[in-house]
């Protein structure tokens, strides 16, 4: 009974660690963070490694099962795919019929987060400082520039599905984010909502991948070069911003393949002819804040007394 109900709990931390994932701006690695299994699910994900597949080829399942904590992952990874097969429609539909509101949400969302990442760099130097700019520059290019619609073929899937996959390895990031910046979010919802098996598969060894191989990649990184990497990473964060400003001009396309260029809300008003729920997107923007602050001082918390 007790195996029972740790397994059960795995599932519901999963479904939140999903949810996070499934909306931009929100870090599935803080919802891990804030559930106690963060440092066990990166230890986890670093023990795929040659040594374990060897056991696992050996035919030693029991040890190979020890070894990797794989039931751990599993129950996890079954609350992480109820969690993201719930709310894929959900989303599309706030983003077709609601988008001032929904992109409003993510703004804020985005904006608190960039403040938690950038208090993890300690020391301001030239390094993180010129990481800093060239990350902005980068995300700002790119957000402006970003054509109608990125490939299409299974190695872009691939390299999209290991993006998704980072912001359940490192707290602050969200996964989903890096998806609207390289035009996939909505082709991942609608692949989730319509059981797109083949996409799915593609986004989903992608995943496999960019956790295995980023997992590894990260911690070298980080131990390296910390500070660089933390403010290259808010620079994404902040210059990206363009991108998800909730009053945008379409000009040509449409969803997330549409080529889009922020705009203030009075010329979004004449060139739609609809209110630009200005109030709206500002209660949303401040709800998003509202939400990071809150989940990003209890995890602090939690963390803080272990």
């Amino acid at each position: 009974m007790k195996n029972i109900k740790e397994y059960i709990l795995l599932v519901l931390k999963g479904v939140g660690i999903g949810a996070a994932n499934v909306i931009p701006g929100v870090s599935g690695g803080t919802i891990a963070l804030l559930t106690g299994i963060f440092e066990r699910l990166i230890n986890c994900l670093k023990s795929f490694n040659v040594r374990t597949t060897k056991l696992l080829f050996k035919g030693k399942f029991r040890e190979w099962a020890k070894e990797t904590d794989i039931l751990f992952l599993a129950f996890v990874l079954l609350g992480i795919a109820i969690s993201a097969f719930s709310l894929a429609k959900l989303m599309l539909y706030l983003l077709e019929f609601q988008p001032v509101a929904t992109w409003g949400f993510f703004f804020g969302l985005v904006l608190i987060s960039c403040w938690y990442v950038i208090k993890e760099v300690k020391v301001w130097n030239i390094g993180t400082v010129v990481s800093l700019a060239i990350g902005i520059a980068f995300a700002v290019w790119v957000s402006l520039t970003s054509p109608a619609e990125t490939p299409d073929t299974w190695w872009f899937l691939l390299i999209a599905g290991a993006a998704s996959i980072c912001g359940m390895i490192l707290p602050g990031i969200s996964g989903s984010f890096l998806l609207v910046l390289m035009v996939k979010y909505e082709d991942l919802m609608n692949s989730i909502s319509t059981l797109n098996i083949p996409r799915l598969l593609l986004y989903g060894a992608g995943a496999v991948a960019g956790i295995l191989a980023f997992s590894h990649f990260l911690a070298w990184l980080l131990k390296k070069w910390y500070g660089q990497t933390m403010a290259m990473l808010t620079g994404f964060m902040v210059g990206s911003l363009v991108k998800i400003w909730p009053w945008q001009q379409i000009l040509q396309g449409e969803g997330d393949k549409a080529v889009t260029h922020p705009i203030l809300p009075a010329k979004y008003e004449a060139i739609n002819g609809v209110d630009p729920q200005i109030a709206t997107a500002i209660i949303m923007a401040i709800a998003g804040i509202a939400l990071v602050v809150i989940l990003e001082t209890w995890a602090g918390r939690k963390k803080a007394n272990e």
